[in-house]
C-alpha cells in the first residue's frame, strides 16, 4: 500500500464516503511488500492477530536479513523459527535487537511495544531430549503475549513426576505436550486436565518411532478427550494456536 493509497482511503473516511470498518477492511485485503523472492503480508496483524513468521530452513542469509528489515520498518514482532547461528547473524544485519533463543532455535525481535503477558499456557515435555520443540512453542506463545509455566521431562515412564504438577495443570487455559517415543504423554494429560491440550508428536525415539510417526499416529488416536495434535515437531503451530486460544480466553 503506497502513500497516495492510504491518503486517498483516509480523506474518504474524513469526508464519510467510507466508514471506518470499511476502511479496516481495505487495509486487511491491501497487498503485499513484494522483494522479488519474498513477498512480505504487512497486513497480516490486521487479519490474523499476529506478524508473519519466517521459516529459516531453505532461505540464504541475504534473504533472511532481507525479510527481516521489511519487517521491522512496519513496527512488527518479528520471529524466525529453526533458525541456526547463520541465521541469527542474517537477523542481526537487519535488527541489532534481535535475541536467539538457541534451545528452541528461535529469532525474537520484539515490537517497539509489546504486549502484557496475559492468561497461563502451560507447556510440558516427556523428556528432556524434547525441550528443543517445547521452548519453540514456550517461547512462540511469549511472543505471542501469553504467560507460559513450563514442566519439563515429566514422560509417563515415571507417572509420578508429572502427577506432581496436578495443580499446574489444573490452572493451565490451554496445554501445550510434547512427546516423542509413543508419544502417550498428552493422553495421560487429557485424562487429567479440564483445557484443551495440543499434542506435539517429536523425531525422538528409537527405530520403530519412525522419526516421530508412531507418536503422531498415537496421539492421533488418543482415547482422551479434548486433545488436538499438530505435526512432527511443529512446537511453533502449537505454540501459536495456544496462544490464540489463551488470548480469546482472556479478552
Amino acid at each position: 500500500m503506497n502513500k497516495s493509497q492510504i491518503e486517498t482511503l483516509l480523506q474518504q473516511v474524513q469526508t464519510g464516503a467510507m466508514s471506518v470498518d470499511e476502511a479496516v477492511g481495505q487495509l486487511k485485503s491491501m497487498p503485499y511488500e513484494d522483494l522479488g523472492d519474498a513477498k512480505i503480508d504487512n497486513h497480516r496483524t490486521l487479519r490474523c492477530g499476529f506478524s508473519e513468521v519466517v521459516y529459516c530452513p531453505g532461505k540464504t542469509p541475504a534473504q533472511i536479513t532481507r525479510i527481516v528489515v521489511e519487517l521491522v520498518r512496519h513496527n512488527h514482532p518479528v520471529m524466525l523459527t529453526k533458525a541456526d547461528e547463520n541465521a541469527f547473524a542474517a537477523a542481526l544485519e537487519g535488527a541489532p535487537t534481535a535475541i536467539y533463543h538457541a534451545v528452541g532455535r528461535l529469532v525474537v525481535i520484539p515490537a517497539p511495544d509489546p504486549p502484557v503477558s496475559v492468561g497461563n499456557v502451560v507447556v510440558i515435555s516427556a523428556g528432556t531430549t524434547d525441550m528443543p520443540i517445547a521452548e519453540e512453542a514456550a517461547v512462540t506463545a511469549e511472543t505471542m503475549g501469553a504467560k507460559v509455566t513450563r514442566v519439563y521431562d515429566v514422560g509417563v515412564a515415571g507417572a509420578h513426576r508429572l502427577f506432581a504438577h496436578l495443580d499446574i495443570l489444573n490452572k493451565a487455559q490451554v496445554i501445550v505436550a510434547v512427546a516423542g517415543m509413543e508419544g502417550a504423554l498428552p493422553s495421560l494429560v487429557g485424562g487429567l486436565a479440564a483445557c484443551p491440550v495440543i499434542a506435539v508428536p517429536t523425531s525422538v525415539g528409537y527405530g520403530a518411532s519412525f522419526g516421530g510417526v508412531t507418536a503422531l499416529l498415537g496421539m492421533l488416536t488418543s482415547c482422551a478427550p479434548g486433545v488436538s495434535v499438530v505435526n512432527i515437531d511443529n512446537g511453533f503451530g502449537a505454540g501459536y494456536i495456544a496462544a490464540t486460544i489463551n488470548k480469546q480466553a482472556n479478552q
